[in-house]
């Protein structure tokens, strides 16, 4: 059975979810995410603008302003609950693994 879309989040997703809880535009998200994980992930145009495009459609995040040809954006909050949502899951998974390598170790 398919996963349900957005039931999870990539790392991409994620760090462009974080990024926008203040208005920012693509070239700025780019630039914070490889700043606050120390260029451990990085977010090339193609794979953050079709992420926007799509998180605007499901309604995470609002287009808020266009000056030629930068768009600005921030995160709604249906967005906000996905990234919280995400942050318990991976929380739970951390938790899950040391847990296990007590019992291990």
């Amino acid at each position: 059975m398919p996963r349900e879309k957005y039931q999870t989040l990539t790392e991409q997703m994620f760090y462009i979810l974080l990024c926008l809880q203040s208005e920012c535009c693509g070239v700025d998200i780019m630039k914070m995410i490889s700043e606050m994980t120390e260029q451990r992930v990085t977010v090339g145009p193609g794979t953050l603008y079709t992420l926007l495009d799509n998180f605007v459609s499901q309604g995470f995040i609002t287009l808020t302003n266009i000056e030629n040809r930068k768009k600005s954006y921030i995160i709604t909050d249906k967005g906000r609950k996905m990234l919280e949502k995400e942050y318990i899951r991976l929380h739970k998974l951390t938790e899950d693994y040391e847990r296990f390598m007590k019992k291990v170790i």
